[in-house]
This record gives C-alpha cells, structure tokens and sequence, in this order.
C-alpha cells in the first residue's frame, strides 16, 4: 500500500510518543519542559493537518482509517500515563480518561462487527481533541504549576471529554439499533 501524505503525518505522530516521553520523562529544565511541549505540539498539529489534506485532496485510505484512531488513542494514553507517573495522586482523573478511550474504542469495534459505517470525527469529539492537546501541552510546559491548577484544568478537559463521550455513546447506540432493524 502506498503512503500518501496523510498517513505519513499520522504515523509521525506515532513516532512522537517515545521521543515525547523520553523528553518529558527526563526533563530537567525548563527548556527541556519546553521542547517535550514542542513534540506535543506538533504532534497536535501533524493530527489536524492529516485529516485536513485528506479531505481537502481527496487522499482518505483504509489505512489511514485504521492508523488514525490508534495514533490518537495511544498518544492520549501516553501523554496521561506520563502526567500519572510525574503527578501520581491525580490517578483518578487519568482513570476516567482511559476509561472513556476505551468505550469509544469499544464502540467503534462493535458498530465495525456490525458493518456500521462511521463518519468522521464529529465537532465535539474535535473540541474535546483540541481542549486536549491545549490542556496538556499548558501542562507540559509549565511543570510548576499548582496542583490545584493542575486540578482544574484536568477537571475542565473531563468535562469536555465526557460530553464527546456521551455524545457519541448517543450516536453509537442509534447507529446500532438501525442496524438491528435491517
């Protein structure tokens, strides 16, 4: 299969994660905080790019099908796993953030069984993605922040997290209960 421009900039995005985490794991300054929110950063903006060019040129594939939603699902599990090892009494709102991955990941998986056709990202699971990527690029790169900031910012990108949630669980559950009806 042949690599088209969007698919590359998907599997960067894949290469980032370890180079992300090294960085961010061994910082020790603030530029070294810095450059780790960098990678975060263009990890962010390779995520918007790909699916912006393969649309715009008519450049969407089955494997960029495919690569996309792992590319995003592990570069979120890997930025909270990170932020859990560095602020670990924060566990529970990184649980809630893998937990609601992993329903959609589910979801997504059984309307696949089904042969239900999804569409693209919708605009609040796009919100959520860039409330995301704000949100814990701030994080990354500001190390000293209060945990009560920490805090509020966790708790704002839950809410946004858990309406994309619901939003789409809404979309799932009708998707597969048009199917039972063919």
């Amino acid at each position: 299969m042949k690599m088209n421009v969007p698919n590359a900039l998907t599997v960067l995005r894949i290469v980032l994660i370890p180079l992300f985490l090294w960085r961010f794991l061994t910082a020790q300054t603030q530029l070294q905080f810095y450059a780790a929110a960098l990678i975060l950063g263009v990890s962010a903006l390779s995520d918007t790019l790909d699916g912006y060019i393969a649309r715009r040129c008519n450049q969407i594939t089955q494997l960029g099908k495919i690569l996309d939603p792992i590319a995003d699902k592990l570069t979120l599990a890997s930025v909270v796993a990170a932020l859990w090892i560095t602020k670990p009494h924060l566990w529970p709102l990184y649980a809630v953030f893998i937990l609601k991955e992993f329903l959609m990941l589910v979801g997504g998986l059984r309307l696949h069984r089904k042969r239900v056709t999804i569409e693209g990202a919708k605009w609040f699971g796009k919100l959520a993605t860039v409330m995301f990527y704000v949100i814990m690029i701030t994080i990354v790169a500001f190390p000293s922040l209060s945990d009560g900031t920490i805090l509020v910012m966790l708790l704002l990108l839950l809410v946004f997290m858990l309406f994309s949630l619901l939003r789409y669980g809404v979309m799932f559950w009708g998707m597969l209960r048009s199917a039972k009806k063919r």
